[in-house]
């Protein structure tokens, strides 16, 4: 290790005790290239040529004080070489000082091992530059290793220069404890944050694998389930105990996985309870799953913390890829992700990151991000599916299915955007929006068709909307506004969201009834189908989930028990003065078994996709005309 540092004219300078030495110590002899003490720069001292004035007492104290400085210094010539040098700097390199003159100083200090230095070096003393300084690694005499400071500088009113030497490695030792106690984290004594970015970046330059590695990085990203409940029962004392086990057993696992310390492996305590493995020049997946695995099988052991007997579990994101073209943010931002899901799927597990699912993530992440412009932008569209009567055939309503016509993603049915909506809030301003267009062209059609009997129209209310917002208020505004009748509005909860109901959604839900607005529960016979509440709850219409109605495709092949089940339902439905609409619909076949059943509506391709508002108009003209 070395490094050059230009002078900026602050600070102690290394080379301070230049003007101690006087020129003459520095002529050479002008018949076999020696020195003659007694001779000035201007010639022989006290000579006509002289100005100043002969001191053979300062002379001989300015060669004391080279002698007797505690800096390790040295004259060297423009070509090289050691010209002389004081005690200090033999007592440094275990030498004497006597037998240096003559050497070579890039030798005797390591200034020709590269080539930024020696050129520098160089430069000094072809009087170039003016001063330069550097570290450098010497080897003592008795072998042991010497951190030195070497710093050179022209000597004033000479062409030599003046070569100072100082020990630092006092300094340097206290720099390298100062930045393990930066470096690691005082509790675990693992590395830290800092240390394990600065190794995981360092993993991702290309220089690290270009010599015979396998250019690609595995990391293990750990968190415990439920560490804060130790800390909060137990006390922080006992947590940072637990804390400290478990970076044992973590660096255990390395060991055992044939790791030693440094080899390509480092074990990191990132924060709280975060803890991270990392696998430099990783084999593949299966290397960073079976490691994961061995983490988890670890950690499922009991811990004995001084009388207190603890079991943890842990989740893991594993994240393994090639080092080319990855960042150490990007690295993380995938472990984190793959943590959450391993959180998310049930804990206690390890989950490999997957790049489709990420994908997925950051395209719920736009949605949720652009969502409520795209409300204010009008991109927002209505489509009408048919609510059709089983034994005339009429089409007696619509349902409204909301659609996104997002600039990127296209076209997106409502369960790509709806759950979002619901986890952000912004599902009551959509609701609101999408029960006001559909009662509004719900209106204009029986405008249009005033000789043919009104449709109704079917809106999906979220649970949300009904705690979030006043939505009997929402709904007789919105109704008094567009002019259509109560009875011709129907709102559909989903049955999880009906059954159980009790305070305010039940009476939301029986003021709406109040009014004359219809109730429907979607997807009927998948959730909680407490059968009890269907006689208290306001409700007028059960639509049964498509999973009953698509076990009558097969008709050749038909199942016995899906008929019996619609077929309970439908009487339980009728003996309760319900009606019942099947979803799902599909096949001519399927819709004559659920009329001899004896189900009111149908709602499926069969009878028309979700389509556009005209075309709804176009069915309207053509009953009109029959």
């Amino acid at each position: 290790m070395s490094g050059i540092h230009e002078e900026s004219g602050s600070g102690p300078d290394p080379v301070s005790l230049a003007p101690l030495v006087p020129s003459f110590v520095t002529e050479r002899h002008p018949e076999h290239g020696g020195f003659r003490p007694e001779y000035g720069e201007y010639g022989a001292p006290g000579g006509p040529d002289d100005p100043r004035p002969r001191d053979d007492a300062g002379a001989r104290d300015y060669r004391a004080a080279f002698r007797a400085a505690q800096l390790a210094m040295a004259l060297v010539t423009p070509g090289g070489a050691v010209l002389a040098a004081n005690t200090a700097l033999g007592t440094l390199l275990g030498t004497d000082s006597g037998q240096l003159a003559g050497t070579e100083a890039a030798e005797l200090v390591d200034l020709a091992s590269d080539a930024r230095t020696w050129n520098a070096y160089r430069e000094v003393l072809d009087g170039r530059r003016t001063k330069f300084r550097c570290t450098r690694r010497l080897k003592h005499r008795d072998g042991h290793a010497l951190w030195v400071e070497v710093a050179l500088a022209p000597v004033p009113d000479s062409e030599n220069v003046l070569l100072s030497v100082s020990d630092i490695g006092d300094w340097r030792e206290l720099q390298a404890r100062l930045r393990h106690l930066q470096m690691h984290d005082p509790v675990t004594r693992l590395p830290n944050r800092a240390l394990f970015f600065e190794r995981l970046s360092a993993a991702l330059e290309t220089s690290t694998y270009e010599r015979g590695g396998t250019g690609r990085v595995g990391l293990c990203y750990l968190d415990l389930d439920g560490f804060k409940a130790v800390n909060d029962t137990l006390g922080h004392r006992v947590g940072d105990r637990l804390l400290t086990a478990v970076a044992t057993r973590l660096t255990r696992c390395a060991d055992q996985s044939g790791y030693g310390p440094g080899g390509g492996f480092l074990v990191a305590r990132l924060g709280g309870d975060e803890f991270a493995l990392l696998v430099e020049d990783s084999t593949g997946t299966e290397q960073l799953c079976e490691l994961a695995q061995t983490v988890l099988t670890a950690l499922q052991q009991p811990f004995d913390l001084a009388g207190q007997r603890l079991s943890v579990s842990a989740s893991i994101g594993v994240v393994e890829r090639s080092a080319a073209g990855t960042t150490a943010t990007g690295m993380m931002q995938a472990a984190d992700t793959t943590l959450y899901w391993a959180k998310a799927d049930g804990k206690g597990r390890w989950t490999l990151f997957d790049p489709e699912r990420n994908a997925h993530r950051m395209t719920r992440q736009a949605l949720s991000s652009t969502l409520r412009p795209a409300l204010e932008r009008g991109e927002f569209v209505l489509e009408y599916q048919p609510l059709v009567d089983l034994e005339g055939g009429l089409v007696r309503g619509v349902e409204a299915l909301v659609r996104w016509r997002h600039p990127q993603f296209g076209t997106l049915a409502p369960n790509r955007f709806i759950g979002i909506a619901e986890e952000d809030g912004s599902i009551v301003h959509l609701g609101r929006w999408v029960l006001r267009t559909a009662c509004r062209q719900a209106r204009q059609w029986q405008k249009d068709h005033p000789r043919t009997e009104p449709l109704f129209v079917s809106v999906n209310v979220a649970v949300r909307q009904v705690w979030d917002s006043d939505l009997v208020a929402d709904v007789a505004d919105i109704l008094e506004e567009t002019g259509l009748a109560p009875e011709l509005l129907q709102l559909e909860l989903t049955e999880s969201a009906v059954m159980g109901s009790a305070g305010r959604p039940l009476q939301a839900l029986q003021a709406l009834s109040d009014m004359g607005v219809h109730i429907a529960i979607d997807d009927f016979g998948t959730g909680y189908s407490n059968l009890a509440y269907l006689s208290r709850l306001p409700v007028s219409v059960l639509k049964l989930d498509g999973a009953f109605v698509r076990g009558f495709q097969d008709e050749a092949h038909a199942n016995p028990a899906d008929e019996t089940i619609v077929e309970a339902l439908v009487q339980l439905a009728h003996r309760l003065g319900l009606t019942v609409t099947a979803e799902c619909v599909e096949t001519a076949g399927q819709a004559a078994r659920l009329r001899r059943i004896g189900c009111d509506t149908g709602q499926g391709w069969l009878y028309s996709r979700p389509t556009a508002p005209d075309r709804i108009a176009a069915m309207l003209c053509e009953r009109t005309a029959s």
